[in-house]
């Protein structure tokens, strides 16, 4: 059992860890990772589609290259790092933080003045999205099906049906095409799709694979090996409608319905979890609302680029080698209804002094829309898109010290289109 101390422990080598403890060191912390697989890089080392990078690095990257970059950042570094390692039980203590993990190597206990967590997020299964029928081999999440593709080098299926339209299940749709297998079609249960509008256009349209929206798979058939699913159309309310059931025989269903934080260690430190993102409740400084424990990338909120994620691990890693105990000051943010979400969700007064990033998602499909910002009743920042769309993350630097905010302050975010803004004009 160990005894060793450190200023920072970022649990999570993915991208957002190894951003999180790159900028945690370059800000004089001592600084320990923490990682549960063999290699680090997380999902990004079987992600071998390109377009990653282009806002971190300006240029092109496939996501093994991308998690390179950060991988030679963090050994250069000479950052310890253990893999194979499991973080079992996290106990907050007067100084800090106590970790205890477990590996081949047996139990150890590690002292942090502040954690990091970048824990990821992992895929909805089939039954999370309530698909009934046996448990055939043949059903998959998009993830697992990228892991034998890319990694293993094995074909999955021969015929294959998609259910969600997300990026990886969009990635993987071109990806199973290119390497020979037939993709019937890709299925929505929404009535818009939920991936990029590249994705869409790269991976869909240009090889002619179809897109079904308001359609979902009800059941799947088979008892060792899938053979077919039931495709059913659904209303307004995404409810299947009795009598539109119909049947297509496939050897493979590739599950992309959606992405949960991962964030059971921060639950354990009875962190609050924002019910909109399944991510913390967090500050300006990606500080939870428990002092000393920062959340960041997909574990703090699902991200669409990669290069997001490390921005707003930095900025975690960077407040966690800052960190000194002190009383918050919270100023909520709200957000009205045309939003889905809005990142960080309040303000410490006493630290979110300078620019902060905002993430947020609209709740709709939006053209020609005027965001504004009030503080206390007077706009203070104002801001056009030519169009918005939920699974298009957006993202705006304000500087909240500039606008005289107290305790009291009302901090409100709106949307709303151009059209009826000029009425009221």
């Amino acid at each position: 059992m160990t005894n060793d101390r450190y200023d920072v422990i970022v649990i999570g080598g993915g991208p957002a860890g190894l951003a999180a403890a790159v900028s945690a060191h370059d800000n004089d912390a001592r600084v320990l990772l923490i990682e549960r697989e063999a290699r680090l890089g997380g999902i990004l080392k079987q992600c071998i589609h390109d377009g990653f990078g282009l806002l971190r690095f300006g240029e092109k990257l496939s996501g093994p290259e991308y998690a390179e970059r950060y991988i030679d950042m963090f050994r250069a570094r000479d950052i310890p790092a253990l893999t194979l390692t499991f973080v079992t039980k996290i106990v907050k203590t007067e100084q800090g933080f106590e970790v205890h993990a477990v590996n081949r190597q047996g139990i150890s206990v590690h002292y942090a003045h502040a954690l990091v967590l970048a824990t990821g997020c992992r895929e909805r299964t089939a039954k999370q999205v309530f698909i009934h029928g046996t448990r055939p081999s043949g059903v998959f999440t998009a993830g697992t099906a990228q892991h034998f593709v890319n990694l293993l080098g094995e074909m999955p299926a021969k015929k294959c049906v998609i259910l969600g339209s997300g990026d990886i299940g969009l990635i993987m749709a071109r990806r199973l095409t290119l390497e020979g297998a037939r993709v019937l079609g890709v299925y929505e249960a929404k009535p818009t799709p939920s991936g990029l509008t590249r994705n869409l256009q790269q991976c869909l349209y240009d090889y002619d694979i179809p897109l079904h929206l308001s359609h979902t798979v009800t059941r799947v058939f088979g008892v060792d090996r899938l053979e077919g699913v039931e495709i059913s159309e659904v209303d307004e309310n995404m409810k299947p409608i009795p009598g539109t059931q119909t049947r297509l025989d496939c050897d493979a269903l590739i599950l992309s319905v959606g992405l949960i934080p991962e964030n059971e260690l921060a639950e354990s430190l009875g962190v609050e979890i924002d019910p909109k993102t399944k991510g913390p409740y967090c500050d300006g400084q990606c500080m939870t609302g428990v002092p000393g424990v920062f959340s960041c990338g997909n574990a703090l909120h699902v991200n669409d680029l990669v290069d997001y994620v490390s921005e707003n691990a930095a900025a975690a890693g960077k407040a966690a080698a800052l960190y000194t105990p002190a009383p918050q000051k919270y100023v909520p943010l709200h957000a009205d209804g045309s939003f889905l979400y809005i990142v960080p969700q309040r303000l410490d007064l006493n630290r979110d002094n300078t620019k902060v990033a905002v993430y947020f998602r609209s709740g709709g499909d939006f053209n020609k829309t005027r965001l504004s910002v009030t503080a206390d009743g007077r706009e203070v920042f104002a801001k056009k898109y030519a169009f918005l769309r939920p699974p298009e993350m957006e993202k705006l630097e304000l500087d909240f010290g500039a606008f005289g905010l107290t305790e009291e302050s009302d901090i409100r975010f709106a949307l709303q289109l151009q059209a009826e803004k000029e009425r009221e004009a």
